[in-house]
């Protein structure tokens, strides 16, 4: 049978530990879709999944794990979304491949999405598909669902052994990916032996709390910290209630004995989502939030940058970076290009004060010579200082080669914006021609081409390259080699490290305060990630 497409009774099979899946071809890729790797009681640790005999079916993407507070569409064009069935019984995969060849040992590349702990999934930007990086670029594409907010990370520790590990086994849902992905992607042309992982915002957090997880020692090589290191804010522990007492109110909002915490885990999804947002309001009213996050135990280090980098994830070459504007938006000015340079300035001052705001230019001028000054309104304090300084440290331990980037193409989206909180991604995805900013640029396939080939490389030999940039050398402790993705893309070293320090310490600090909307409410929670 001829043609861009195939998917018949016997073809193509390719066959798991736990048995036979029905994949389909679509332009030369191989997609298998929604594979089950774990299976999980609520509030517990993930287990194999079930054998089956005969042939399953993997055409279909998987369930997603329920969202506390669904957000509401907003600015898809610039970031284009999907929606999608929910369930906690949402351990699932994707995998894109050219070939289903066992010899074939291609690397192998796990995304882990954004979200932080409690929103997204494995297909929520249109920007994730797997497929093209497959097509093109060689390696097996893999995608993962786990388990999300409450269904991930409540501490239920303090009512024994079942639940010791509550808090975390969003998390233990990922190793346990990486240990399916060990077991069977050799059966889809990849090289169990050559996996990195990566992802964005809380994919990169996913990523870094997995280098200081024992259980996920051995399961990749290689890791990619997209966004996903946000500088700490003080104090944060104090702001959130006392896991006993959230889970006390949690009970009583379900009319639940304490004596029987058990029965939490028969109560309806839909009903357990309303009891926690009932239990996070009341906590929110007295100036506590629920973190939902990974936590420190006998089983997870803890963040490197408080408690320090584990011996094993120091030997784990690393590539981390972020964007030029993250979650600073100043899109107040259109036609950007047309602003005369004293009006520019003028915006600047508006901003940060006439002192403050000449010794801004100033420093901007330097960092980024010849881009428009009204993107100095835009600089981001939250993730790059925090990135610069893990880059530094994971690097002073001299152990494996540690690189920094930044995404610091604007884009021609609101007369001018410089680059946002997932702006890089349909880029490293090659998936451009799927997203419409990335059209307003004339050097859209060109950057495209560098930023995937640098990733591929990586993910093959440990080294980001391309024919198209400069070498790209691996940051120390001294000094900061990141390689700045733009019109231009160049290698720069300490070069922006003035700026965002002096914008931090004149600028209010940010924080993600979002509140739990009441019931009767409309949540105004864009889609941000």
């Amino acid at each position: 049978m001829n043609g861009i497409y195939q998917c018949t009774k016997d073809y193509p099979i390719v066959e798991t530990k736990q048995g036979k899946i029905r994949g389909y071809v679509y332009d030369g890729v191989f997609n298998f879709l929604g594979i089950k790797y774990a299976k999980a009681k609520r509030f517990q640790m993930p287990e194999e999944p079930d054998s089956w005999e005969g042939v399953k079916d993997a055409l279909a993407y998987g369930l997603i794990c329920p969202i506390l507070v669904p957000p509401v569409p907003g600015e898809e064009v610039v970031c284009p979304h999907r929606f999608w069935p929910e369930s906690e019984h949402c351990q699932n995969l994707n995998v894109w491949t050219d070939s289903i060849d066992p010899a074939a040992k291609k690397p192998v590349m796990v995304w882990f999405h954004g979200g932080g702990y409690s929103t997204g999934s494995a297909i929520e930007h249109v920007a994730y598909e797997g497929d093209r990086l497959a097509k093109y670029d060689g390696v097996v594409l893999v995608s993962v669902n786990h388990r999300l907010n409450a269904f991930g990370h409540l501490d239920l520790s303090m009512y024994g052994e079942k639940y010791k590990n509550s808090v975390n086994v969003g998390i233990a849902d990922l190793v346990a990916s990486l240990k399916w992905v060990k077991e069977n992607i050799a059966a889809f042309g990849g090289d169990p032996e050559n996996v990195t992982i990566f992802g964005q915002s809380g994919g990169g957090g996913k990523v870094t709390t997995l280098g200081q997880t024992p259980d996920a020692d051995g399961l990749f090589q290689k890791a990619i910290v997209m966004s996903g290191v946000m500088a700490y804010i003080a104090g944060r522990k104090n702001l959130e209630p006392d896991p006993k007492e959230y889970a006390q109110e949690l009970l009583r909002q379900l009319q639940i004995p304490e004596e029987e915490v058990e029965s939490l885990e028969k109560v309806p999804y839909k009903l357990f989502i309303r009891a926690i947002n009932k239990t996070s309001r009341k906590f929110e009213a007295e100036g506590k939030r629920i973190n939902w996050a990974p936590h420190q135990n006998y089983w997870y280090a803890g963040d490197p940058m408080q408690v320090g980098f584990r011996e094993h994830y120091l030997q784990i070459p690393t590539i981390v970076g972020t964007t030029l504007g993250e979650f600073y938006r100043e899109g107040t000015i259109d036609h950007k290009e047309d602003v005369p340079v004293s009006e520019r300035e003028k915006a600047v001052y508006e901003k940060y004060g006439e002192e403050n705001g000449k010794k801004v230019l100033e420093l901007f001028r330097a960092a980024y010579p010849g881009k428009n000054e009204l993107y100095a309104l835009d600089v981001d304090v939250v993730a790059r200082p925090a990135s610069g300084d893990y880059v530094r440290e994971k690097a002073s331990a001299g152990k494996a080669p540690v690189y920094a980037y930044l995404f610091a193409t604007c884009f021609g989206h609101d007369g001018g914006r410089a680059p946002w909180h997932c702006a890089d991604i349909p880029f490293f995805f090659h998936n451009t021609d799927r997203i419409p900013y990335t059209q307003s640029i004339d050097f859209t396939e060109r950057l495209q081409k560098e930023m995937v080939d640098s990733f591929v490389n990586f993910a093959k030999c440990g080294v980001p390259s391309s024919e198209l940039l400069p070498e790209w050398p691996a940051s120390t402790k001294e000094d900061l080699a990141t390689m700045v993705f733009d019109e231009k893309s160049e290698v720069r070293v300490n070069y922006d490290d003035e700026l965002t320090k002096f914008i931090d310490e004149i600028s209010p600090k940010f924080a993600f305060n979002f509140v739990t909307p009441d019931e009767d409410e409309e949540s105004d929670r864009k889609w941000a990630y």
